[in-house]
């Protein structure tokens, strides 16, 4: 009896011996058929966070400087597909500057997965608006009193279903979790096609705002409504603007002055390396739905730009985490730092260059100026609301009177112009007759 009931368990381990030798050749089989080829560079774990290291730094960051940081975690669904979306601001000088008097600037990193390196730049500049003081040596300290008139919101990782394709070895896909690539997933022209379409890369969706990642951005752009707006990409190093989906920037002021900022950071930064202008009419391709052109045209966010901060030419096709990455350590340091740093400039002009009008809803900011990189404070009287009316009339007057005063001499002008005139013809006659 007892030999017969001691006899199940070892069939039983047996079996289980089976079924466990079963899975782990299961596992070797998927593993082999994701091995990555020699020819293709594999993430550089060394350099690179993964997705959930990520997230708990800036957790652990915000933490720690819960005095300028919050975090919300945004989730949306549809059809059975969920995503998470994690959402960093930055508020400097809470209790000593209205909230309402701030520029308001947005940055999106990671909207396709593949484009590890704009993560990582997210995660420096978070670590910078915080705790890091110095970039390759730079002293920030010049920067905190345009910190002070900011709000600044950061997406680390608008993707994040996607990047975890990546991070499992899919390192070409840019899309989200279900394949729809984000930056055509918005209403501006949705759905069309060029000839060199590519279904794998660019589906759109099913619909516009199909996706529970767009939805969230566009909720954001609606209940933050930024004076600024960075979508940040890899691929080459350019700054654009509207538009994406035609060869044209649009019209107007606003255009003028997108340009100008733009430039000016060129200049200033980049000693005029980058690529400037639309996306559509630079990059070489057109492309629709995106969301630099939705922000512009029914947003109405003054200034959208999409920022392409690293692109390796001669890298294969098919060698995607080294054509959108860097993939050592120098390299990888340079671009952080120089993005880093593009950013902060990017304040600074942007705080410089939006004119009143569009910033009258928040306030106007324009107590401080650049000259050659250096922040130096506008010494002006702070007027109260009615006596900028006052001024603001007074000036429209004056302008008024230049006007008139203007036409009166053109009149002046004309009148003695045409009675020489006449004095000369009968000059003429005389000397005709005579």
């Amino acid at each position: 009896m007892a030999l017969t009931s001691a006899h199940p368990a070892p069939l039983l381990l047996v079996r289980r011996l089976q079924a466990l030798a079963l899975t782990l050749a299961l596992v070797a089989v998927a593993s082999s058929a994701r091995k990555i080829p020699d020819s293709i560079t594999p993430i550089s774990r060394d350099l690179y966070h993964s997705s959930d290291n990520i997230l708990r730094e800036i957790k652990a960051l915000v933490a720690r400087n819960s005095d300028r940081l919050t975090m919300d975690t945004v989730r949306a669904s549809n059809k059975g597909y969920s995503a998470e979306m994690f959402v960093v601001t930055f508020n400097h000088a809470k209790g000593t500057v209205d909230d309402g008097s701030k520029i308001k600037i947005m940055l999106s990193f990671g909207q396709h997965g593949r484009e590890l390196i704009t993560s990582e730049v997210a995660l420096s500049l978070l670590y910078i608006l915080t705790e890091k003081h110095r970039i390759a040596g730079v002293d920030l300290s010049s920067f905190e009193k345009i910190l002070e008139n900011l709000v600044i919101k950061v997406v680390p990782m608008e993707n994040f279903n996607g990047r975890k394709l990546v991070e499992a070895g899919e390192l070409c896909d840019r899309r989200n979790g279900r394949g729809v690539d984000l930056n055509r997933n918005w209403s501006v022209d949705w759905g069309k096609k060029e000839k060199d379409y590519n279904p794998f890369e660019e589906d759109p969706g099913t619909a516009p705002f199909s996706e529970p990642e767009a939805q969230i951005m566009q909720e954001l752009s609606k209940s933050f409504k930024p004076h600024i707006w960075v979508n940040v990409h890899s691929g080459m190093e350019a700054l654009f603007m509207p538009y994406d989906h035609k060869n044209t920037t649009p019209d107007g002021a606003p255009s003028q002055l997108m340009r100008s900022l733009l430039e000016n950071l060129n200049r200033r930064h980049f000693q005029d390396s980058c690529l400037v202008g639309s996306g559509g009419g630079a990059v070489g391709y057109l492309a629709h739905g995106t969301t630099t052109d939705y922000l512009f045209d029914v947003a109405k966010v003054p200034m959208p730009f999409t920022f392409e901060i690293y692109g390796d030419e001669k890298a294969s096709t098919d060698d995607c985490f080294k054509m959108f990455n860097p993939v050592d350590k120098t390299t990888f340091d340079r671009v952080i730092n120089k993005w880093c740093m593009a950013f902060l400039i990017l304040f600074e002009e942007g705080l410089r260059i939006l004119p009143g009008s569009q910033a009258a809803s928040q306030g106007a900011l324009d107590n401080w100026v650049p000259i050659g990189g250096e922040i130096l404070e506008r010494i002006a009287d702070q007027k109260s609301g009615s006596e900028n009316r006052q001024l603001e009339g007074l000036d429209l007057g004056m302008q008024e009177l230049k006007t008139y005063f203007r036409l009166f001499m053109l009149s002046t002008f004309l009148l003695m112009f045409m009675f020489c005139s006449r004095i000369s013809k009968n000059r003429n006659r005389e000397s005709g007759n005579f």
